[in-house]
């Protein structure tokens, strides 16, 4: 049997709530593989919940939170052995901060933390076009051991609603913590 999987999620204020809303509703409802999810928030990433979603329902979830400068909290430290860290939607001043190993508030230091113990970050990256200086700073994740998950529906599920429209990507994001979604896959529709 499978060891269930401590997970810890960063919310940025990047453009994207559903997506983060659509990851938390998800891991919810994934307690047969989940033993624990942490979640923090930045500031503009609650006021952009707010705007895109036009609710604070991020306060209803069952998971704990914790303070962006909560160096204290348990996945600050390797020991804690979270093994897995989603940053969904991923701002490209984030993604810049890991790159650059600078850890400013507890999503940077947890994601340094993920990346220096050897275990799995997935940026959710939300932003469109690119600079040089983003390819540059995901480059610098990917060769670090981070994956980079691109904000990028599919459409070949023929997605009906935003949430089966940002699924498309939780799914893949789910998929690559190794936790099992019933979910469409390519080739194996009935």
């Amino acid at each position: 049997m499978k060891q269930k999987k401590k997970i810890i999620v960063a919310i940025t204020g990047a453009s994207g709530s559903i997506y983060a809303k659509v990851l938390l509703d998800k891991l919810s409802k994934l307690g047969d593989q989940v033993a624990e999810v942490g979640v923090v928030m930045s500031d503009n990433a609650k006021d952009v919940w707010k705007f895109e979603l036009g609710n604070e329902d991020y306060r209803k979830y069952p998971f704990t939170f914790y303070n962006k400068n909560d160096f204290m909290a348990p996945f600050a430290s390797g020991s804690a052995r979270f093994e897995t860290m989603i940053v969904c939607p991923c701002s490209m001043g984030t993604l810049g901060r890991i790159a650059q190993g600078t850890s400013s508030d507890l999503t940077t230091r947890a994601a340094d933390v993920i990346l220096k113990e050897r275990r799995k970050l997935i940026l959710v990256a939300r932003e469109t076009p690119l600079s040089a200086i983003h390819l540059q700073n995901m480059q610098v994740v990917t060769q670090a051991g981070g994956i980079v998950c691109p904000a990028s529906p599919s459409f070949y599920s023929l997605p009906k609603t935003f949430e089966e429209l940002a699924a498309t990507v939780i799914d893949r994001v789910l998929s690559l913590c190794d936790l099992y979604v019933d979910s469409y896959a390519w080739g194996e529709q009935e």
